[in-house]
């Protein structure tokens, strides 16, 4: 979530890699939506749906434990590739739970996606706020990111996205700097000790983590770092001697993976974090598979990273 305007009301923007009538279509047309709308390993049946003011999008959401949740959605405004406001949350037997503005625009040959949600009270904002995060919902605008990436490119990437109450340049130094990045990259219940660390393009680090009997050697290779909002990096695990292995726990894992970090400033003191991975190099298809089938996984450990990060920079002051 990005930062309040109102007490009331809560703020994402998402930059997609997309023309604006791509991002669009995959938000109104059906048969797109269902490719990524809800949190991981929620999968969608749309009812009908009329994309019109006044209309309704009438559609059940499936949990992975097979819950239902019938929603229906009445749209308000529809401005075709510049706007859609429509009350979210509601059935037959419930009110809507919020009112959402959502705007398109182009921004350097992306997509630029500017939502707001307004609720009735601060409280039910603040509410709304940890249930999102509780439910995993802020996965479905990654979830969006990696489709809309499929689409065009074919390739399979795993998308997560985190907005921190810290400064830019501060959040360039958790990702550069080794004393702030051991403190909480690793998966919860894992310590991070760097055998080796030189962070800058061209450089490269040596790595351990364990946690309860699990002993993980890795390392990185930084390909390009920006300050302050940029840095791309392969990653590899190895044994003790830095010879390279595969993951102790999915033999099956793409052997490189390749890591893109940007940073966002929304506001002077927010920041939102970007990472995209996806398998790099002569990855075969039953591994590209492997990766594809555990993005709610990953979802969960980098989940636990970044409360760690959010903790450590509360902290740190």
């Amino acid at each position: 979530m990005t930062a309040k305007n109102n007490a009331n009301e809560l703020r994402i923007t998402r930059m997609y890699d997309a023309p604006v009538d791509a991002v669009w279509d995959a938000w109104t047309d059906p048969e797109q939506v269902a490719q990524w709308w809800g949190p991981r390993d929620f999968t969608l049946t749309t009812h009908g749906k009329e994309l019109k003011p006044g209309g309704i999008w009438h559609y059940t959401m499936h949990g992975p434990d097979g819950t239902d949740y019938p929603n229906k959605t009445v749209y308000l405004e529809v401005e075709k590739h510049a706007k859609l406001v429509y009350d979210h949350g509601g059935y037959d037997d419930r009110p809507p739970l919020f009112r959402v503005t959502v705007l398109f625009s182009k921004a350097n040959g992306k997509t630029r996606m500017d939502m707001c949600m307004s609720l009735p009270t601060p409280e039910a904002a603040e509410e709304t706020r940890k249930f999102i995060k509780q439910a995993g919902g802020d996965s479905t605008w990654d979830r969006l990111a990696e489709y809309l990436e499929k689409e065009a490119s074919g390739k399979e990437k795993f998308v997560i996205n985190r907005t921190f109450d810290a400064p830019l340049d501060l959040m360039f130094e958790m990702w550069t700097d080794p004393k702030h990045l051991s403190q909480w990259l690793a998966p919860t219940g894992f310590t991070m000790q760097f055998i080796r660390s030189d962070i800058r393009g061209g450089g490269s680090t040596f790595y351990f983590m364990s946690g309860g009997n699990v002993k993980m050697y890795g390392r990185a290779e930084y390909q390009k770092i920006q300050r302050p909002d940029y840095l791309v990096y392969t990653q590899q695990f190895c044994d003790e001697d830095e010879n390279i292995s595969r993951h102790p726990m999915a033999p099956i894992w793409p052997e490189t993976m390749l890591t893109t970090v940007q940073l966002a400033a929304e506001g002077p003191d927010k920041t939102r974090v970007t990472v995209t991975m996806e398998p790099y190099g002569a990855a075969t298809r039953e591994e590209i598979d492997t990766f594809g089938d555990a993005k709610a996984g990953m979802t969960q450990g980098w989940t636990g990273s970044f409360d760690k990060l959010e903790g450590y920079l509360s902290k740190a002051g």
